[in-house]
């Protein structure tokens, strides 16, 4: 059986003795807690987004399109770029490195896929804002807007949401951004003047294919700037906007802060990353400064490493050679939180390590160095079940090492109570108590409950029976690889997730911080997990 400390409680940046985590408590995990005070950030009358709705789906279906008939992203992603070219700074050419060496020490946020703009985004911003004192700025890795990037939508799901966030917002697009053609995102976030024109024809595709694309393939809406102007109204203090040579250049970027330089990738619709890109992030990855990468689809997810994908297999191997000094990476699109310690071959120099109370078999090999890689897509769209990944098993990292939030026995639970409203009129009979969920999930995987009440606790036959229903585990086959997404919901305990990166000239360290929707959290967020890396 596979044990699993939960960590001693740690303070917060202002001092201030954090709240019970999920791992120590139901309270922690939001159970049965009153609803915060987000909704009255939220414009009135506003819609609650639903994947349920088909204009959504419809809006949606490039990635369809792309992954059946053929994937233009990485010729617009040129187009884009050579329009760029043209007019940005030259200190931003050939690579789109920020210089931001002026710091020393620095801090910042990252959320991941937050775009749906109704109450599981805003119930992520006070526990944000409560936790952004002394931050340099804020990233946001993957989908910024649902379903389709479009820049009518940045008003609601962008500068509203982070109107009162100080500093400025850099961003790494996420599939759904690329269902408009990026152009919401590169008037956004990249000062474009109009989006490339002319649809864009794919060299050696099959004429059935091209043909089948030009009929189905979403096409950019026209900008709407007279919007756009009232959004960036919002966030229009002289701190919220980055000076001219500190200006987000593209899709994808790197910024040396301090001693530590941020590589932000571009996995485009379906995740594959052109030559273009993998030249540019070998060339980036040079010299002695400690990286991070950050990224649209993660390296590590759902209890699978890099080798589902021969992009990710390439870039992988890029941030495990020693010599790139890679000490982590972040990748969003799945909306959890995940954190795996990966031990790899140090190569002739050793590499950087990790302290912190839950890192000592991280050191195992006196050759071997750890790489961690982390999800972090939890801030503001839909959860993705956690009870759904199997026990970690892959080379250079286990299961005693893994961390996800939430806990699978609570995102059991959590499923359970929408399936138990939606399909039994909200009467109980598939509802399993959070308790309950962790004690099956001991059962069926083997893993002993964080909890002190859920290792006390036995599963009754109702929710055994229930669980059969809920979540075939483990969830890898069946139906409920396709539900989460299916089964939204805005009621605390949302279990959203967003991260704050503190950077030294001597370590990062990594906290992430959840966002429950409860009143009782808004100011005071749980951290969930946290992680120091020495650089």
């Amino acid at each position: 059986m596979v044990a699993d400390p939960h960590p001693e409680p740690v303070d917060s940046p202002g001092g201030v003795p954090a709240t019970d985590s999920s791992r120590a408590s139901l309270a922690g995990a939001g159970w049965n807690c009153s609803k915060g005070a987000y909704r009255k950030l939220l414009p009135p009358g506003s819609p609650r987004f639903s994947w349920l709705r088909p204009s959504v789906l419809w809006a949606s279906r490039n990635d369809k399109v792309a992954r059946r008939l053929g994937d233009p992203t990485a010729e617009l992603r040129r187009r884009w770029i050579e329009q760029q070219r043209a007019r940005l700074p030259s200190g931003l050419l050939p690579d789109f490195v920020i210089d931001r060496t002026d710091l020393d020490s620095f801090s910042f946020l990252l959320v991941g896929d937050p775009g749906e703009g109704d109450d599981s985004q805003y119930a992520t911003v006070p526990p944000l804002l409560a936790q952004a004192g002394g931050t340099d700025f804020m990233v946001i890795c993957s989908d910024v807007i649902y379903p389709a990037g479009e820049s009518r939508e940045y008003e609601q799901k962008h500068y509203r949401p982070y109107k009162d966030y100080p500093r400025p917002i850099y961003a790494l697009p996420g599939n759904h951004d690329w269902y408009d053609g990026l152009t919401g995102f590169m008037l956004s976030f990249c000062g474009a003047d109009a989006p490339p024109r002319g649809f864009v024809p794919l060299e050696g595709n099959p004429v059935w294919k091209e043909l089948g694309r030009r009929l189905l393939w979403r096409r950019p809406a026209e900008p709407d700037r007279a919007a756009l102007a009232v959004a960036r109204a919002l966030r229009a203090d002289a701190g919220q906007q980055p000076a001219p040579e500190h200006q987000q250049p593209g899709p994808y970027w790197a910024i040396d802060a301090g001693p530590l330089r941020i590589v932000a990738l571009d996995t485009g619709i379906t995740g594959a990353v052109d030559d273009d890109q993998l030249a540019w992030l070998r060339r980036v990855s040079g010299g002695d400064r400690p990286k991070l990468l950050v990224t649209g689809k993660p390296l590590y997810v759902d209890g699978q490493g890099p080798d589902r994908s021969p992009s990710l297999r390439a870039v992988d191997a890029i941030v495990r050679a020693p010599e790139h000094r890679y000490v982590a990476s972040i990748g969003g699109d799945v909306h959890n939180y995940q954190r795996y310690p990966v031990r790899v071959e140090s190569g002739p120099e050793s590499g950087p390590g990790e302290t912190g109370p839950d890192e000592s078999s991280s050191r195992e090999g006196g050759s071997a160095r750890t790489i961690q890689h982390l999800v972090s897509g939890a801030g503001g769209a839909y959860m993705s079940a956690t009870h759904r990944i199997p026990l970690v098993d892959l080379p250079g990292v286990e299961e005693r090492d893994f961390r996800c939030y939430p806990l699978r026995g609570d995102s059991l639970s959590a499923y359970s109570r929408v399936y138990d409203r939606r399909f039994a009129a909200g009467q109980g009979l598939l509802e399993i108590p959070p308790d309950e969920a962790a004690a099956l999930i001991q059962l069926r995987l083997a893993l002993e409950p964080l909890r002190a009440s859920a290792r006390a606790t036995t599963p009754s036959r109702r929710s055994r029976l229930a669980a059969r229903v809920v979540a075939p585990l483990p969830g890898q086959r069946g139906y409920n690889p396709y539900l989460s997404e299916l089964l939204d919901w805005n009621d605390p305990p949302m279990f959203k997730s967003f991260l704050r990166l503190d950077v030294s000239a001597e370590r990062l360290r990594i906290r992430c911080f959840a966002a429950t929707g409860c009143a009782e959290h808004e100011q005071n967020p749980p951290l969930e997990d946290e992680v120091e890396i020495a650089l």
